[in-house]
């Protein structure tokens, strides 16, 4: 085969440097001018850009939009969402394939403006999810928080039957208290040989008069208690002062005699003869009845009597 038209009727029997060689040349090979590749009646090759055809199909339809020179910005293509492009050529029908750094496909909103993923639809429901949780701790803490605020008040308030219980009750017995008689040992009814002094220091019964004398059998002083508001027990309080050594006297109440004697023992640990140091008190408890009460202390035999007496008072037992 030699170079030049050897009558073939289709573009690959054509030589399209035929006109470079003497024998091309010979053949009447030209250089292309305005088509073809050189040769008279070769086949021209040059075709407008989407009048080629591919698979069968014609693209003739979209040459309009993209006869501008390759490499320029595509035409913008459909709207997401809108009816397809009768004018839309794949990139592929493009001569010499897709354009060089093509981006890919974006999506529009209609708008023009395009957009990715949609990711607003979850960060809705992260955050909805974050408040759930944050409001239910909240709820969690405030309940907690007002059932301390109960358990406090309830053990910190005292109930109604316990003020009632313990505020009269202690009114009660001070008022008692007051109520009781108290009376310094000169003012009762002394006999047996008892008598008032003051030469001892200490007393506290006023002017510091105290009964002394009550070192023999038969000494006795007798105290008519009055206003005493409820039968019951009391205790019957003696002031009294030892010469550094104990003592001990009967007492009788409403004529009964106590079957035990009243102690007067050395409770100030006075050196023995020390009447001033030998200040004290004991207390023993009676039985007394509602209104006056008789009250004896008396030296009878068995007992050590050598005792001063300062007061007498009485409290509810």
């Amino acid at each position: 085969m030699t170079s030049g038209n050897n009558g073939a009727s289709t573009p690959e029997d054509d030589d399209p440097f035929g006109y470079l060689y003497a024998d091309g040349q010979a053949n009447g090979a030209q250089p292309p001018s305005g088509g073809g590749y050189g040769y008279p009646g070769s086949v021209n090759r040059v075709r407008p850009v989407g009048e080629r055809q591919y698979g069968g199909q014609q693209a003739a339809a979209s040459t309009a939009q993209y006869q501008q020179p390759y490499g320029q910005t595509v035409p913008q293509q459909q709207s997401y969402g809108a009816q397809p492009n009768a004018h839309y050529q794949a990139p592929e029908t493009f001569p010499g394939g897709p354009p060089a750094g093509g981006q890919p496909p974006s999506y529009n909103d209609g708008g023009g403006r395009g957009r990715g993923p949609n990711t607003k639809g979850l960060l809705i429901g992260a955050i909805a999810v974050v408040a759930a949780v944050v409001i239910g701790i909240s709820v969690a803490m405030m309940n907690g928080s007002d059932d301390n605020k109960s358990g406090d008040q309830a053990g910190s308030t005292p109930s109604a039957s316990q003020s009632a219980s313990s505020s009269p009750s202690a009114s009660s017995s001070a008022a008692a208290d007051a109520e009781l008689p108290k009376i310094d040992a000169k003012a009762v009814l002394l006999g047996g040989g008892a008598t008032t002094a003051s030469d001892v220091a200490g007393a506290k019964a006023a002017g510091g008069v105290y009964v002394a004398g009550f070192n023999a059998v038969g000494a006795s002083l007798t105290w008519n208690a009055s206003g005493i508001a409820d039968s019951g027990s009391y205790r019957l309080y003696v002031n009294y002062g030892v010469p550094g050594k104990d003592a001990t006297a009967t007492l009788t109440v409403n004529g009964k005699a106590q079957s035990r004697a009243l102690n007067l023992s050395n409770f100030a640990k006075a050196a023995a003869g020390d009447y001033e140091k030998g200040w004290t008190e004991t207390w023993a408890s009676v039985q007394l009845n509602k209104g006056t009460n008789t009250i004896k202390i008396s030296c009878e035999q068995g007992n050590q009597c050598d005792v001063n007496f300062d007061q007498l008072y009485l409290v509810k037992d």
